[in-house]
């Protein structure tokens, strides 16, 4: 389309993952089976923790809200990204593609502020766990979520709105697999100052903000373990927060050096996105489910009560 002498771009073009048609096969039936465990293994999370009375805590109620997140994110990215590896053309429509970058981002900033409001409620439960059912209540854990989807939608409308008002006159190609902020504004032809100022302000304030909530709840959490001597409480203590641990590890390692990095199209950055679009929702409810033994006694009892319903 041909706005005055410029022309403007409508239709993008995705890199993709390979143009083997053999690779491009194993490639579709390795992530199609990957998103199907990650959509089974969310929603069974979210089933257990809806069903058992045991888990109906502040904790699992975060983790509820986690596991809706990880399925929502693969979603969005997902079935995309199998479209493309069974078609010639593997192009995305503006609109398309910009909906997809404000979901990513929704998405990221949803899941950076949520992991900062579940390390807060392990520090009130370990540091203060007398007043921790007056402090961690149902408004104040209902406030909680409902703030970090506001900062989410905020965060991924703002630097949508902000990208969009780039001039993008070609060329087209995207390289990624997806339409994420970083390779797309390489595409701009327009001077992109604002939308990288906009970038740079969330990551220091959202990414860095939340890193630094979660820092200072682990270190009192640390300080508070080894103030106790008895060997039960250390497991107690590192049992509830080990697994919330891992995950941070996972999505701040690879979301921070994605999104901090300038772009350049590597095979590195594709891994990557990869491993938090892709794989980390797939990890989130196994890592929970695995090393938490609330969590594994309550699928235990959820069996045993279709067991029963069978027989």
């Amino acid at each position: 389309m041909e706005v005055g002498n410029t022309t403007r771009v409508t239709v993008f073009v995705l890199q993709g993952l390979s143009n083997n048609p053999h690779i491009q096969i194993v490639l579709f039936v390795t992530f199609l089976v990957i998103y199907l465990l990650t959509l089974t293994g969310n929603l069974l999370m979210l089933l257990v923790i809806r069903t058992d009375s045991h888990l109906h805590t502040p904790m699992y109620f975060f983790l509820s809200q986690l596991s809706f997140l990880d399925a929502f994110y693969a979603s969005v990215i997902v079935p995309k990204l199998l479209e493309n590896l069974l078609s010639k053309w593997k192009t995305i429509s503006f609109l398309e593609c910009f909906t997809q970058i404000s979901l990513v981002i929704f998405s990221g900033a949803s899941e950076a502020c949520l992991l900062s409001v579940m390390a807060y409620d392990r520090y009130q439960a370990v540091c203060h766990p007398l007043l921790y059912v007056v402090t961690m209540n149902k408004k104040v854990c209902a406030g909680l979520v409902g703030a970090s989807w506001a900062i989410g939608m905020g965060t991924g409308l703002l630097n949508t709105i902000l990208l969009a008002q780039q001039d993008f006159c070609g060329p087209n190609l995207i390289y990624s697999f997806a339409c994420e902020l970083p390779p797309v504004l390489l595409l701009a032809c327009s001077d992109p100052y604002i939308s990288i100022a906009s970038i740079l302000t969330t990551m220091v304030v959202l990414g860095l903000g939340s890193l630094v909530l979660l820092v200072g709840s682990y270190t009192c959490i640390i300080l508070t373990a080894m103030g106790i001597n008895s060997a039960t409480g250390w497991n107690k203590i590192f049992s509830t927060c080990s697994s919330h641990f891992l995950v941070v590890t996972i999505f701040y390692g690879s979301g921070i050096f994605r999104y901090m990095t300038p772009p350049s199209g590597s095979a590195l950055e594709q891994v990557l996105s990869l491993q938090y679009s892709v794989v980390t929702p797939l990890l989130n409810p196994l890592i929970y489910s695995l090393k938490n033994q609330e969590v594994k006694a309550a699928l235990r009892r959820m069996l045993a009560r279709k067991l029963r319903l069978n027989f």
